[in-house]
């Protein structure tokens, strides 16, 4: 119950703040967000990527619940385990903090792709890892 509280206050979190993401999508900046008290000791990272053309990253991890939202061009993204997904504008991806991104690219080899990530994470623990 109280995960599905967590996840439900996430994205109450995520629409209650879209006016904030827009500015930071314009402006390219990482946004911090403190939480209501009943997420004490969690903190909301909102970032803007821009992957240029065939950029990849390598496997890894975040120690957070991670949602990933498409603004421009078409990003591959993949778990371990789960199935290769095609996104794009306004499709969404979502990760648990024991996921293994093992694939996150830009399959274009002429458009970047731009994405919000949207990381819910416990305060001062490190956003990625490398995976095993």
């Amino acid at each position: 119950m109280k995960f599905i509280r967590l996840n439900l206050l996430s994205v109450l979190g995520l629409y209650i703040l879209s006016a904030g993401l827009l500015h930071a999508a314009e402006n390219n900046d990482d946004t911090i967000l403190p939480l209501p008290a009943v997420l004490e000791g969690k903190e909301m990272r909102i970032t803007t990527i821009v992957l240029a053309p065939g950029q990849e990253s390598s496997p890894h991890r975040h120690n957070a619940h991670v949602y990933v939202y498409v603004i421009e061009g078409q990003v591959e993204m993949q778990v371990r385990g789960g199935p290769l997904m095609l996104l794009g504008p306004g499709e969404m991806f979502q990760e648990v903090p024991t996921d293994i991104h093992q694939v996150s690219r830009n399959p274009s080899s002429t458009k970047s792709a731009t994405i919000v990530v949207h990381m819910l994470k416990s305060v001062g623990v490190p956003v990625t890892v490398p995976a095993d």
